[in-house]
């Protein structure tokens, strides 16, 4: 399979299935609204939030529109970065398979900012609520560490999206020589090579 194929294959996989867990929460749950799935420490929990990962907000009004046109500016570079990497025969499959959960985790939740609101009738264009659902208790953090003690590891509550960036964030601090390893010459190279989207 070609690296450009596999990058195509798993952004289209994972959005959709972000989003078809997003959909069937919406259609099927009210905010607050929660239920187990394993014992006590793993629940599907419904809420929303403004816009950032793992239910932090970045705030309402001029804060909302901010961080979703810097979501899309950002995801666009990344991906004219991946495919320029791939055609220049600079991106091993790491680098693809990472680049990609990233990409797909930042597009899962712009489309959520771009369209839930309008879909769902409570905010305009890029104002729209994230949809997060994943919520762990596993465990009390003691009361005396700063800001989350007192409340369950883990205490955000998170999307399929969320994960996914999170995942390729990690990958790419543990194995970082196979990101940051290109002469300034071969970089700058990038910017005069066609991008090869086909599959």
């Amino acid at each position: 399979m070609k690296k450009s194929s596999l990058a195509l294959l798993i952004i289209i996989l994972i959005v959709a299935i972000d989003q078809l867990v997003k959909i069937w929460v919406k259609t099927t749950m009210s905010i607050g609204e929660m239920f187990p799935v394993f014992g006590n420490w793993f629940y599907i929990y419904l809420v929303e939030n403004e816009g950032m990962a793992f239910g932090l907000s970045f705030g309402t009004g001029f804060g909302k529109l901010f961080l979703s046109l810097l979501r899309i500016g950002v995801v666009g570079f990344i991906i004219y970065y991946l495919f320029a990497l791939i055609n220049k025969k600079q991106a091993g499959w790491l680098v693809v398979i990472t680049l990609s959960l990233i990409i797909a985790g930042a597009l899962g939740n712009i489309i959520d900012s771009m369209l839930y609101g309008i879909i769902w009738s409570y905010a305009p264009f890029l104002y729209g609520h994230v949809v997060d659902m994943f919520y762990f208790k596993l465990f009390m953090i003691p009361n005396w560490i700063p800001l989350w003690g007192g409340s369950y590891f883990f205490p955000a509550i998170f999307n399929v999206a969320d994960a996914c960036t999170t995942i390729g964030i990690f990958i790419i601090i543990i194995w970082n020589k196979k990101f940051f390893t290109h002469k300034k010459e071969d970089l700058k190279n990038l910017e005069t090579q066609p991008l090869d989207l086909e599959p």
